[in-house]
């Protein structure tokens, strides 16, 4: 019996491939990267959501308008303002979505768990007043720019947009439904402003120093408006909540920080720049101010032509209309969890008080007198009177290793808050003496 031993075969080369025992890859294929790239790209797109709700909360009507305000009253010396105000923001809202990931409670019921049920139940009540505030400004900002573009009074059809929204809170899956509709919007404006800043043919390196620091006179109510809608701590506080709603996990933080965090915060901040030099660049060229909303229509004309305040129109319906959806979601979540009703959207309690926002602001701009561009300013300037003790909770939590864990907050994070909190005390004390000085 003759002993034979099987010899390893050698790699025979084909072409510029190597073939062994049981590979059969064919000569000169390469690894699959476009099927990998494509993977990794749906899988960023899956991620998108929380981030890019609280940027289109931020990026309403009184953005938009204290925006124009800005560029035609002071041309491109406050884009410092929004650039700082975007990356306090960022931290902020890191440090929510870092305690949503690291607790199986909600923020406001983690707050009563460490901080004491008063304390929770202030802070909720804090967030729920903050929306009844921006509630006005998307009540009123939805109306006018539908009677921009269709015509028609805008007290109706601000009762129009507001029963809509209502509508769309009770349907089934509501997080899946304004998720994908908020994402579909902020996508359109960020075109939209893209394009008016663009052709409208500014002198960048104008805007480039912009960048620089400087307080011109008479910024006043101006500059809390611009700091209250861009560094918006309640919005930050919510981001969270969205974060469970969607039902991320804490092994998808560092991808969900670079897919939908970052991109969703600095969106809208772009979108505020962005704004801030179109208007400087068409108004400034005419001499003009954006005062009221014909002067604020003046913004597209030089790109547009007597379609411009009609464009305007549409980009204003939508910051309105968008932040509308995410400013009352946030409200009605909040202030049923402070009351121990729950904080999913699928629980009636919630709806009714998303409902209680919409109702609230509808109201008032039935009632309310006056310039309904100030109206909008002004309701945004006073919600920085409510932030500072949320940025402090925020803080404190993301400080406390028995809270946080690995995601506890790192001293260079923990150094930006500070630096968040100051610049929010540097306003109250701002807003305080433009309202005693007025």
């Amino acid at each position: 019996m003759t002993n034979v031993t099987a010899r390893p075969q050698k790699p025979t080369r084909r072409g510029s491939a190597l073939v062994t025992d049981g590979e059969h890859t064919a000569a000169g294929a390469q690894p699959p990267a476009p099927r990998k790239s494509r993977s990794r790209l749906l899988g960023a797109l899956a991620l998108m959501g929380p981030g890019f709700i609280v940027g289109a909360w931020q990026f309403g009507p009184g953005n938009l308008a204290s925006a124009v305000q800005a560029g035609s009253l002071h041309g491109y010396d406050l884009i410092w303002v929004i650039a700082v105000s975007t990356v306090l923001m960022l931290g902020f809202t890191d440090m929510s979505v870092r305690i949503a990931l690291a607790s199986d409670r909600s923020l406001i019921q983690m707050i009563k768990k460490r901080l004491g049920k008063v304390t929770g139940v202030a802070a909720g009540i804090g967030v729920f007043l903050i929306t009844l505030m921006f509630s006005v400004g998307n009540a009123v900002g939805s109306g006018l720019g539908m009677s921009m573009v269709f015509g028609g009074s805008p007290t109706l059809w601000t009762l129009a947009c507001t029963v809509l929204v209502a509508i769309v809170a009770w349907a089934p899956n509501y997080y899946k439904v304004f998720e994908r509709g908020l994402l579909a919007i902020i996508a359109l404006m960020a075109i939209g402003f893209l394009a008016s800043a663009v052709l409208t043919k500014p002198d960048w390196v104008e805007v480039a120093d912009g960048f620089i620091p400087s307080l011109p006179p008479g910024a006043g109510m101006l500059l809390v408006a611009l700091v209250g809608t861009n560094f918006s701590i309640n919005a930050a506080f919510y981001t969270g909540y969205a974060s469970r709603e969607r039902g991320l996990r804490p092994e998808q933080y560092k991808a969900t920080t670079l897919a939908d965090t970052i991109p969703g915060i600095v969106a809208p901040g772009i979108m505020t720049i962005l704004v801030i030099v179109a208007a400087a660049t068409a108004l400034r060229a005419t001499g003009g101010e954006a005062k009221t909303l014909a002067d604020l229509a003046k913004v597209l004309e030089p790109v547009a032509g007597p379609a411009g305040p009609i464009v305007f129109g549409l980009g204003f319906t939508c910051a309105a209309f968008s932040s509308m959806i995410a400013n009352a979601t946030a409200g009605g979540t909040l202030i049923s969890d402070a009351l121990g009703w729950g904080n999913k959207l699928d629980r009636h309690r919630v709806k009714a008080m998303i409902c209680l926002v919409l109702a609230f602001g509808l109201a008032v701009t039935l009632l309310a007198q006056g310039s309904p561009i100030q109206l909008i300013i002004t309701a945004q300037a006073l919600t920085v009177i409510v932030a500072p003790l949320l940025g402090i909770l925020l803080l404190i939590m993301a400080t406390r290793k028995d809270v946080m864990g690995k995601y506890v907050n790192r001293w260079w994070q923990t150094l930006l808050g500070l630096v968040g909190l100051i610049a929010i005390l540097a306003t109250c004390y701002r807003l305080a003496s433009s309202l005693l000085g007025g």
